[in-house]
């Protein structure tokens, strides 16, 4: 089968197409034919090999997908032979940048009539973190008012959509105005364009359009200085949820930033979640549900076929990226 796989670690150019062997499904698992894989940070992460979960190469990416069911093996039940399904595995598995790919059978959805691939293959990292830190961990009210960070993101905008579903007060920050305003036609009422209010002034536009209480909540999905700032944005007993570093840079806080205000700080990683018994299935059912009833739009920036993956990390690395990036058979 054809594949894209990290012989080293580096930029774009590393992620090099080349037939391997066809994996096959062993006890309880999936062999599923790739349609399309979503391209996430992580990935990008991995192939420069600063991601903190990363194995050493040869490596194939991906660890998200949708495509159809190739072959079950001994043990799977309620999966069969040319089933629509979405997949999700962890970081150093062999990945979905492959035409085939094995996946543990507890790690796989079946997709109902109306979703389309590209857009199921987009669900299972970015949705479903921005899900579960919003109905989970911070268990977001009609009540709250939502800070965003990188609302133009994968993640981010899901983010947005979630959080007004749930009806919350949105406030999306984007690093351009054209990333802010695009982020403000899923839902965010109030929109920030972070290149104009640098760091701290980031800080005081928050306080500025919560009359100085802080919001209640905010999706630190940045990290380094970015986290340090939620910190500062939060009110009175109000939730941080942090999910990532993509600034690559540690996180320097003041401890008076936070404690004083009685402030709730959620870590977040999915794959660590799973390796401790979360099974991301239902959640999973309850995003597709959205999807198919429209009540949630998977922006898609771009697709990419799965020979160009090089193109599509070096989109993805571009920073014009308004929603996902997916690889197509």
């Amino acid at each position: 089968m054809r594949a894209v796989r990290i012989d080293e670690f580096g930029g774009p150019e590393v992620l090099v197409p080349v037939e391997v062997p066809d994996p096959v499904a062993g006890p309880g698992e999936v062999l599923v034919r790739v349609a399309a894989a979503g391209v996430n940070r992580a990935d990008a992460l991995i192939r420069k090999g600063v991601y903190h979960r990363a194995g050493r190469p040869p490596l194939i990416p991906g660890v998200e997908a949708a495509g159809v069911v190739a072959a079950v093996g001994e043990g799977v039940t309620g999966l069969e032979v040319g089933q629509r399904v979405m997949a999700l595995d962890g970081v150093n598995a062999p990945g979905f940048y492959a035409e085939l790919a094995v996946v543990p059978a507890t790690r796989v959805t079946v997709l109902p009539h109306d979703v389309g691939l590209t857009e199921a293959a987009t669900l299972p990292v970015a949705w479903l973190s921005a899900w579960y830190c919003l109905r989970h961990l911070a268990r977001v009210t009609k009540e709250d008012t939502v800070v965003v960070k990188a609302a133009a993101s994968g993640v981010g905008s899901a983010a947005v959509q979630i959080a007004a579903e749930a009806g919350a007060r949105v406030i999306a920050l984007a690093g351009s105005a054209e990333k802010a305003a695009w982020a403000g036609e899923f839902g965010a009422q109030v929109t920030i364009d972070t290149s104009a209010h640098p760091d701290d002034a980031e800080v005081e536009e928050v306080l500025r359009l919560t009359d100085g209480r802080g919001a209640d909540l905010v999706l630190d999905t940045v990290g380094g200085g970015a986290f340090a700032r939620s910190l500062r944005q939060v009110g009175h007993g109000g939730r941080v949820v942090a999910l990532a570093n993509v600034a690559l840079e540690p996180s320097t806080v003041d401890t008076r930033d936070f404690y004083p205000r009685n402030v709730h700080i959620h870590g977040f990683q999915i794959t660590d979640l799973m390796e401790h018994g979360y099974d991301p299935r239902p959640d999973l059912q309850a995003l597709l549900a959205g999807v198919a009833q429209r009540r949630f739009v998977v922006p898609v920036d771009s697709t990419f076929p799965l020979s160009d993956a090089a193109a599509a990390h070096a989109r993805l690395e571009s920073r014009a990226v308004l929603g996902k990036v997916v690889l197509t058979g």
